[in-house]
C-alpha cells in the first residue's frame, strides 16, 4: 500500500483546501464518485485498449482520464441533443458493461507488466500538486464564496459568463448565447458543457462544480499528465518532474507582486480566470504524447484512433489548441523533409488530421467568426514602446516574462548542437509557433495570448529536458528561488509611474539587469558547474509569480490586477429562486443590462449573474460578450443589434401591456426578474402578472399562461 501513499496525500490536500472553504463532504464525495467512475474508469478502460504497450499505472490513469473527457462531450451531446440529460449517467456504465460483456476486451480490467514508478517522483508531482492547490485556496477558493452572502460581494467579471455557458449545457446541445435567447454560440465551449455534464451526472450544484470543484481537479489532472508526458516524450522521469515544475510551481518573471500581469500570464491567475485553458491542456498533453508517438514513426492503429480523439476535443476545448500543434507538425514535417530528403508520410498524415481538426473548428463551432483576432504584427508590444529603442525593451521584456522559463530548450540545442531528434523538433516548433502566432496577430482583450499559453505545454517539456541534459543543480535553484520570493515580499507593491510607455517594463528590467550581476559574479566563483547553476537560476527566476499573485489577491479581491463586478446577494438569491421554481427550457426576461450604472447615456452590457445562477436562457442580459460584438470598435459599450427587441423587453417592466406580454411569451419568456436599483417596475405590472418573490432589491414575476 505504500506506493499509493503519495497519491492519497495528493486527495488529501485537494480535499482540504475544498473542505475549508466551505465545499460540503457529499458533494465532494460525490463529485469524487463521478470522477473516478464516470471519467477515469470508462476513460481508462478505452485508452488501454487503444495503446500498445502499457508503460505505467498512473500514465494508464491520467490518459484514461482525458479520454474519459472527450468520450463524455460525446455523449453529452447525444443526450442533451436528445432531451435525455436526466439519463447522461448511462454513458459510462454502457462502456464499463461493453468491458465487461466482450471477452476481448475483459483483459483490459487487470494489466501486468507496468513499469514501476521511482518513488521520489511520485512525491515530487505529489509536492507539486499540493504546492499548486495551496496557491488556488488563497488566490481563488477562500475568495470566491459559492454564492454570495453579502451585498457587497465582487467577482471576477468573466466567471459568471463562463457559468452561464455551463449552466447552459445542462439543457442544450448545441449552445445558445445564455445572455440572449436564441443567438448561437460559436465558442470554444468545451469545457463549460464537461462542467454542465459533472453536475448533471454527480448530482452537484453547478456553482459548486464550477467555483469549488472542477478547477482543483483540472489543475490536478493538468499536473500529473504534464509529469507524465514529459516523462513518456524523453524516456526519463525527472524530466516530467521538472516539466511540472515550471508549469505549475514558477510563475511569471514579472517583478510587480502581482498587481499586473504585462503580457498575460501562463498558469499564474489563468488557471481559474478561463478554467477552459486548463482544461484544453488536458486535451493538448495527451494529444502531444501521441502525435510524438507519430514523429518518432511508430504509430499503431490504436494511435491514429486516440490523435483523432485528442484533435476532436482540442477543437472546442480551446481555440489556440489546434493551430500551435498543427503548426509544430508543419515544422517538423519541413525539417524532416530537409534533413532525410524524403517525405515524413505518417507526420503529413498526422497534419492532415489536424487541419480537418481546425477546419471544423472554423466552420462548425466557430462559424467563421474571428472574435475579434486580427493579424496586427507586434500588437501586444505597442503599449509599451515610444521609438526603436524601446520596441527593443520591449521584446526582451516579453521574453523575460512569458518565455523565460523555456530557456532550458536553448541549453538542449546548444548541448545537442543543433542535432535535434524529430520529437524534439515536434516539441521545439510548437513552443516556437505559439508567441509567433501572439505576436502577429491582435485581440481587443489580448485573447491572442492563449496562442502562448497553448505553447506553453509544449516548451515546458523540452525545456525541462534541456535542464536534465546540463544536470543543473536542483538545491542552487531551490535556494534561490526562496531568497528571490523574500524580497518581493519584502520590497513591496511596485510603483509603477505610466509615462513614458514603457515604464512599466522598468521593475522587470531592473531585476534582470541586477540578476545578471548576481550570476556573472558566480561565474567568477563557481566556474566548473556554471553552466547549471546558470541555467537553474533562470529556471526559477519568476519563482515569486504565484507568492505574489495570491499576495495581490489580499489587495485586490478575486481578480488580482483584472476586473471585478459587483455581484450582491440579493441578486443571486432572486436568481436561484427562479432556477428552483423553473423549467430548463424557460425564457427570463430582466430590466438589468449594463454593469454599474450608465455613463454618458453608454451601457456596459457584461452582465451575466442571471443567465449565470437561473441556469436559463434570458431574452436580453448583457449582449458584449456574444461572437457578433467581440471586437467592434466601442468594445462592451457598443448598443444591442436588435433595438426593437430590447425596447420591447424593457417595456414589459415600464409600460407593460397584455399584448406586449404576449409578444414576450410568444419568445418563451415565463418569468420577469426586475432590479429595483436599475429602475423600479410599473405598478401596473402587478395586475399583469404574478408577484411571486421579492426581497430588499429585487422581485420576481410569473407570466400568466395563455
Amino acid at each position: 500500500m505504500r506506493r499509493w501513499t503519495p497519491a492519497a496525500v495528493a486527495f488529501a490536500v485537494v480535499a482540504a483546501a475544498l473542505l475549508s472553504t466551505g465545499t460540503p463532504l457529499l458533494d465532494v464525495l460525490r463529485y469524487t464518485a463521478y470522477a473516478a467512475l464516470a471519467v477515469v474508469l470508462p476513460g481508462t478502460l478505452v485508452y488501454r485498449a487503444l495503446r500498445r504497450t502499457p508503460h505505467t499505472l498512473v500514465e494508464d490513469l491520467a490518459m484514461g482520464a482525458a479520454v474519459g473527457l472527450v468520450l463524455e462531450l460525446a455523449a453529452w451531446f447525444a443526450f442533451v441533443s436528445a432531451g435525455a440529460e436526466r439519463w447522461l449517467w448511462v454513458w459510462p456504465a454502457a462502456v464499463i458493461a461493453a468491458f465487461l460483456a466482450v471477452p476481448a476486451l475483459r483483459r483490459h480490467w487487470v494489466v501486468r507488466g507496468y513499469t514501476p514508478v521511482p518513488a521520489g517522483w511520485a512525491w515530487a508531482v505529489t509536492a507539486v500538486l499540493a504546492g499548486f492547490t495551496a496557491y488556488l485556496w488563497d488566490s481563488f477558493l477562500r475568495r470566491n464564496p459559492i454564492l454570495p452572502t453579502t451585498e457587497g460581494q465582487a467577482q471576477y467579471i468573466d466567471l459568471s459568463f463562463q457559468m452561464s455557458i455551463a449552466g447552459a449545457a445542462k439543457h442544450q446541445a448545441p449552445l445558445d448565447v445564455p445572455q440572449v435567447a436564441g443567438e448561437p454560440l460559436h465558442y470554444h465551449w468545451f469545457g463549460f458543457a464537461h462542467m454542465g455534464a459533472a453536475s448533471l451526472v454527480s448530482g452537484v450544484d453547478l456553482p459548486t462544480v464550477f467555483l469549488r470543484l472542477a478547477v482543483p481537479a483540472l489543475c490536478a489532472l493538468a499536473v500529473v499528465l504534464v509529469a507524465v508526458v514529459g516523462w513518456r516524450v524523453s524516456r526519463r522521469p525527472y524530466v516530467g518532474v521538472g516539466a511540472a515544475v515550471l508549469m505549475f510551481t514558477i510563475g511569471e518573471f514579472g517583478y510587480e507582486n502581482g498587481i499586473r500581469q504585462l503580457f498575460g500570464t501562463q498558469a499564474t491567475f489563468i488557471v481559474w480566470g478561463s478554467p477552459s485553458m486548463t482544461y484544453s491542456w488536458v486535451l493538448l498533453l495527451p494529444l502531444i504524447a501521441v502525435l510524438v508517438s507519430i514523429v518518432r514513426g511508430s504509430p499503431s492503429h490504436g494511435t491514429w484512433v486516440l490523435a483523432g480523439l485528442f484533435l476532436a476535443g482540442s477543437t472546442g476545448a480551446k481555440a489556440s489548441s489546434i493551430p500551435v500543434a498543427a503548426g509544430a507538425l508543419g515544422v517538423t514535417a519541413l525539417v524532416l523533409f530537409l534533413t532525410r530528403r524524403r517525405l515524413p508520410w505518417a507526420v503529413l498524415a498526422a497534419l492532415g488530421l489536424a487541419v480537418v481538426a481546425q477546419l471544423f473548428a472554423t466552420a462548425i463551432l466557430f462559424a467563421f467568426e474571428s472574435h475579434g483576432v486580427t493579424v496586427r504584427p507586434f500588437s501586444g508590444l505597442e503599449p509599451y514602446t515610444a521609438g526603436a529603442a524601446s520596441w527593443v525593451l520591449a521584446f526582451v521584456a516579453f521574453l523575460l516574462n512569458m518565455q523565460l522559463r523555456l530557456a532550458g530548450m536553448v541549453a538542449l540545442v546548444w548541448k545537442q548542437r543543433l542535432r535535434l531528434a524529430p520529437e524534439q523538433v515536434f516539441l521545439l516548433g510548437g513552443a516556437v509557433v505559439g508567441p509567433v502566432l501572439y505576436l502577429a496577430t491582435a485581440h481587443p482583450g489580448s485573447s491572442n495570448q492563449y496562442f502562448v499559453r497553448a505553447a506553453f505545454a509544449f516548451g515546458v517539456i523540452l525545456s525541462a529536458w534541456g535542464w536534465a541534459l546540463v544536470g543543473a543543480r536542483v538545491a542552487f535553484g531551490v535556494g534561490l528561488a526562496v531568497l528571490l520570493c523574500a524580497v518581493q515580499l519584502i520590497a513591496g507593491p511596485a510603483k509603477v509611474v505610466w509615462d513614458p510607455p514603457y515604464d512599466p517594463l522598468r521593475p522587470l528590467l531592473y531585476w534582470a539587469f541586477a540578476l545578471a550581476l548576481v550570476f556573472a559574479i558566480l561565474a567568477l566563483v563557481w566556474r566548473g558547474r556554471f553552466g547549471a547553476v546558470l541555467l537553474t537560476g533562470v529556471l526559477v527566476a519568476g519563482a515569486p509569480g504565484l507568492v505574489m499573485d495570491a499576495a495581490a489577491a489580499h489587495r485586490y479581491p478575486n481578480g488580482g490586477a483584472y476586473a471585478v463586478t459587483a455581484l450582491p446577494a440579493s441578486r443571486v438569491e432572486a436568481a436561484r429562486w427562479v432556477h428552483d421554481h423553473s423549467g430548463p427550457d424557460d425564457v427570463v426576461a430582466t430590466n438589468a443590462h449594463c454593469q454599474g450604472v450608465p455613463e454618458d447615456g453608454l451601457c456596459d452590457a457584461r452582465s451575466f449573474w442571471l443567465s449565470a445562477y437561473t441556469e436559463r436562457s434570458v431574452l436580453v442580459e448583457g449582449w458584449a460578450f456574444t461572437p457578433r460584438m467581440v471586437g467592434l470598435p466601442r468594445g462592451p459599450y457598443e448598443p444591442f443589434w436588435d433595438p426593437a427587441l430590447l425596447a420591447a423587453n424593457d417595456a414589459a417592466f415600464y409600460t407593460p401591456t397584455p399584448g406586449g406580454l404576449d409578444a414576450l411569451r410568444a419568445r418563451g419568456v415565463r418569468w420577469l426578474v426586475v432590479d429595483r436599483d436599475v429602475q423600479p417596475e410599473s405598478p401596473d405590472l402587478a395586475g399583469l402578472a404574478t408577484l411571486r418573490f421579492e426581497n430588499t432589491r429585487m422581485a420576481v414575476y410569473a407570466l400568466p399562461a395563455r
